[in-house]
C-alpha cells in the first residue's frame, strides 16, 4: 500500500510542515549573508501582508501610499509574475511599474489614469493569488500569526532568488543521508557498499548502503545514481532492495521543473527490473501539491522528512 501518495487529504499539512522544517533548518545554516537578506525581505513581505489586510484588499491607495510593496505582490501569485508579464497582463506602462517597484510613483501621470492603472495592477494580482501559500483566502478566516510569517517566508524565497546555494544544497542532502542511517543504524542494520560488479538481489539482508549506482537498460547499460539502497532483513519475493532519492528544496518553482527526473528514473528502473522495484522520495523543503501529484501519478510514492518513522511502512 502507498504511504502518502494516495493521501491526498493530508498532503497541504505535510507541505506545510515540510516547509516549517526546511525554514528551520535554514535559518540556522544558511550563511550569514542570505540568511541576514531572508530574514529582512521577510518582514517586508509581512508589512505588505498587513497592508493589504492578508492580499484581502489591494486597494489603489495602499499602492499609492506604500509602491514597495509591489515587489511582494507580483512574488504572491501563481505562478510568480516577472515585471514585464505583469505589465503585459494588467496593460499598464512600464514606466508606471518601475516606479513602483523603486519605491515611488510617477509625479506627471494624472491622478484619475494613477488610479485606474493602479485598480488593473490589484485585479491582476488579486486574480492570481497563489491559494496554497495563502490557504486563508478560501477559508475566508484570518491567518494567525504563523501562518502569514510562513507565507512571508515562502514570497520571501522567491524574491531573494530562492535558488539554493550548492553549498547549502550538499549540507542538506548529508544531513538527511545521516538521518536515514541513524534510522537503520537504531533497528540493527550495517552500512555495507554492495559491489557493482553483483546482482542487486545479491545484496545482503540487513544491509544498507549510500550513493549505490544501480545498472538500468538491457542493450545499452547504464548507471544511475541512487542516493539510499536498502536490503530488508527480510527481503521482498524478488530480492529487490528498496531504492530511495533524497531529495530538498528550498522553493517550489524549482521542484516542478525537476520533476521529471524521478519520473524518469522510475522509468529506467521498472523497465529494467519490472514493476515491483520500490523507488520512493525522502522529502523535505518546498515541494506542493503539484509535484506531488505529479509524481503519484507516475507511481512514486515519498516519505517526509519531518515524518521519517512512515519508513516503518516499509516492513524493515
Amino acid at each position: 500500500m502507498p504511504i502518502n501518495a494516495d493521501k491526498p487529504q493530508l498532503w497541504l499539512i505535510d507541505i506545510q510542515a515540510s516547509v516549517d522544517l526546511f525554514n528551520a533548518w535554514f535559518m540556522k545554516f544558511a550563511p550569514k549573508a542570505y540568511r541576514d537578506t531572508r530574514v529582512k525581505t521577510t518582514r517586508h513581505v509581512e508589512k505588505a501582508l498587513l497592508l493589504t489586510n492578508d492580499l484581502t484588499t489591494i486597494a489603489p491607495e495602499t499602492l499609492k501610499g506604500h509602491p514597495e510593496i509591489l515587489p511582494s505582490l507580483r512574488m504572491s501569485t501563481c505562478p510568480p509574475l516577472a515585471r514585464d508579464r505583469l505589465i503585459g497582463l494588467a496593460g499598464v506602462s512600464k514606466s508606471l511599474v518601475n516606479s513602483l517597484e523603486q519605491g515611488t510613483i510617477p509625479l506627471r501621470m494624472p491622478p484619475p489614469i494613477l488610479e485606474k492603472n493602479l485598480e488593473k495592477i490589484g485585479d491582476i494580482i488579486t486574480r492570481m493569488l497563489d491559494a496554497e501559500i495563502f490557504p486563508w483566502l478560501a477559508t475566508k478566516k484570518p491567518p494567525s500569526r504563523a501562518e502569514r510569517h510562513r507565507a512571508a517566508t515562502i514570497v520571501a524565497d522567491r524574491l531573494c532568488g530562492a535558488v539554493s546555494d550548492p553549498i547549502i544544497r550538499n549540507a542538506h542532502e548529508k544531513r538527511q543521508l545521516a538521518l536515514i542511517g541513524a534510522y537503520l543504524k537504531e533497528r540493527g542494520y550495517v552500512q555495507r557498499p554492495h559491489p557493482s560488479t553483483k546482482p542487486l538481489t545479491q545484496m545482503q539482508e540487513g544491509t544498507f548502503a549510500f550513493r549505490m549506482n544501480v545498472v538500468v537498460g538491457d542493450v545499452l547499460k547504464v548507471n544511475i545514481p541512487v542516493d539510499v539502497v536498502i536490503q530488508p532483513k527480510t527481503p521482498r519475493r524478488t530480492r529487490l532492495p528498496i531504492l530511495i532519492e533524497a531529495k530538498s528544496a528550498g522553493d517550489f518553482t524549482n521542484v516542478n521543473k525537476r520533476r521529471k527526473e524521478e519520473a524518469t528514473k522510475m522509468h529506467q528502473l521498472r523497465n529494467t527490473y519490472g514493476k515491483d522495484i520500490e523507488f520512493l522520495l525522502f522529502l523535505c523543503g518546498y515541494f506542493d501539491s503539484g509535484y506531488l501529484g505529479y509524481e503519484a501519478a507516475e507511481g512514486i510514492d515519498w516519505v517526509w522528512e519531518h515524518r521519517i518513522e512512515d519508513l516503518d511502512k516499509l516492513g524493515l
